[in-house]
């Protein structure tokens, strides 16, 4: 028996044809990231007593899309996370039942990350002691079954090929009702995870609540949904894994009303290569999000500097964190053509609260134009472009959404 100590949630602000998608400068990882410091930053808050959001002691990652087959997501998962460079990460391709296998299964201190790109949506759970149950805000799960089954309907292999035969009658009474069959369970679940809607009521009498995605992050979501005695069952072709639900979770979101999809041009053009020793010196200040502090009179830059420019000393610097709220200095809006960028799109130098220091950042998560100097926002991981076919991230202004809802819910 596993027992939860949160949930969090990340949906991406933009919509097409009524179904969330991820923005250009979103993937799998930073929808992962979002999830999970929506989750431990509240758990820092104080709103579960008890919780310690820095107690993680190993990341589990599940997707379909992790956006590196070869030469890691994990640096950059844990840079984003805010998480030391030593926690062992696990990259698992699964969906709905590997996400509900890894959350039964994991041991405490793991932190376990789902996401997906379509529908886009991520999920975050935070594992806790044994001993927690009963605890408030904590949730239990008590295994019922699972079963393992093959009918591919949709396939990708190495090649990166998708293929996908289409039958969703099949897929429905040779895969999931088979499956649900063969657990055995004694009433119909009341959460299901990993079907759309329509089959999702069939197999559940009509008390499965609609989610926002199908993949794995739609268990985090389920999960998010559930109240004390609910059983989820999470299936995917074939395959499919039941658990009881004791305790209601207490659920930290990010996510904001939707918007449609801003339009944007692409430019033909060759894309800009990247420099390896250029993006090994600027990795951590610009994905942990850690200005420059001189080590003699402690001076911040961003990013950091071989030469204080306060005291001229070139002695040395520490990373010190930076905080991910500011206000907007100035801002341009750029509407000239840029090969390999989606234009148009606005850049700001945000003054970041509480310091001295200014930092140069794009927008995202509104059209381009949309923010004005004075306007407030958060700082948040995105990946601002592929060099060579590396992901490159960094930190973007993310403007202040008053139709966000954030927070706890219970």
């Amino acid at each position: 028996m596993s027992t939860l100590r949160g949930v969090g949630t990340y949906l991406p602000v933009w919509e097409n044809a009524g179904r969330r998608v991820v923005g250009r400068d979103e993937d799998a990882l930073t929808l992962a990231v979002a999830a999970g410091r929506a989750l431990m930053d509240g758990l820092r808050s104080g709103s579960v007593t008890g919780d310690d959001g820095d107690d993680v002691r190993q990341v589990v990652l599940v997707s379909r899309d992790l956006p590196l087959a070869e030469g890691g997501n994990s640096a950059a998962l844990l840079a984003g996370l805010g998480l030391a460079d030593t926690t062992p990460v696990v990259e698992q391709v699964g969906g709905a039942p590997a996400v509900l296998d890894a959350v039964v299964s994991a041991a405490s201190g793991t932190l376990v990350l789902a996401a997906d790109l379509e529908p886009a949506g991520a999920g975050a759970v935070l594992i806790g002691a044994e001993d927690a149950d009963g605890a408030e805000g904590s949730v239990s799960l008590r295994v019922l079954g699972r079963v393992t089954g093959s009918l591919p309907i949709t396939s990708r292999g190495r090649d990166g090929e998708r293929w996908d035969y289409d039958d969703s009658r099949l897929l429905f009474e040779r895969g999931t009702k088979k499956a649900l069959s063969a657990l055995a369970l004694e009433t119909p679940p009341t959460l299901v995870a990993g079907l759309s809607a329509k089959p999702a009521g069939q197999v559940s009498g009509g008390r499965a609540p609609s989610l926002p995605t199908l993949g794995g992050s739609s268990t985090v979501f389920a999960l998010a949904a559930a109240t004390a005695g609910d059983v989820l069952v999470a299936t995917e072709q074939g395959s499919a894994v039941a658990a009881t639900i004791l305790g209601s979770p207490r659920v930290h979101r990010d996510e904001p009303s939707p918007r449609p999809l801003a339009r944007t041009r692409s430019t033909p053009g060759p894309d800009i290569g990247i420099s390896l020793p250029a993006y090994e010196r600027a990795f951590a200040a610009k994905v942990r999000w850690e200005a420059g502090s001189c080590d003699a009179c402690g001076q911040l830059a961003m990013p950091p500097r071989r030469r204080c420019t306060a005291c001229g000393s070139e002695e040395g610097w520490s990373l010190s964190p930076l905080p991910r709220s500011g206000e907007v200095y100035t801002k341009v809006d750029i509407h000239v053509p840029v090969p390999g960028r989606e234009t148009p799109y606005s850049l700001a130098i945000v003054q970041l609260d509480d310091t001295d220091v200014r930092t140069l950042v794009t927008v995202t998560g509104v059209p381009a134009g949309a923010v004005d100097i004075g306007d407030r926002g958060r700082l948040v991981l995105r990946l601002v472009d592929v060099r060579s076919g590396v992901p490159d991230y960094g930190h973007a202004l993310l403007p202040d959404l008053t139709d966000q809802p954030q927070g706890e819910s219970a």
